[in-house]
């Protein structure tokens, strides 16, 4: 599984990611057949979610049951961290390689600042509600 996968799986598989909906009244017809659950794709690592979730509810909802003190808004480190990836320089530097980092690896202030803003709109092209602030 590539380290990005593992970044979206964490977020878009976490208990709190679909935003609420309200019910819709269903009709007793034919019993439908078994589906996969509404949401939830057939290969989360390679399609994109059918609703949108909302990537700063749902880390915010982790970064509040976190006792470490994360500053996961700018920090690619603090934001392996909540989800329980390896931080370490050199999973950075894989997760760099494959979303196609072309600078320097071994400026690694460089490099965490690109991939912070990268992984975020990797998330938003893969149905994740990002604010602008984010992306920017």
């Amino acid at each position: 599984m590539s380290i990005f996968s593992a970044i979206k799986d964490a977020i878009f598989g976490h208990k709190t990611a679909e935003a609420p909906h309200t019910a819709t009244p269903t009709t007793p017809a034919t019993p439908a057949a078994k589906a996969p659950a509404a949401g939830i794709p057939a290969s989360p690592a390679n399609a994109k979610w059918e609703r949108e979730v909302d990537v700063e509810m749902v880390l915010e909802s982790m970064a509040s049951k976190n006792p470490q003190q994360l500053n996961w808004r700018t920090s690619i480190v603090d934001l392996m961290k909540l989800l329980g990836i390896d931080s370490s320089l050199g999973n950075r530097k894989s997760l760099a390689k494959e979303l196609g980092y072309s600078g320097s690896t071994d400026d690694s202030a460089s490099m965490n600042i690109w991939l912070h803003k990268r992984v975020m709109e990797e998330l938003q092209k893969n149905g994740g509600k990002v604010p602008a602030s984010l992306v920017a």
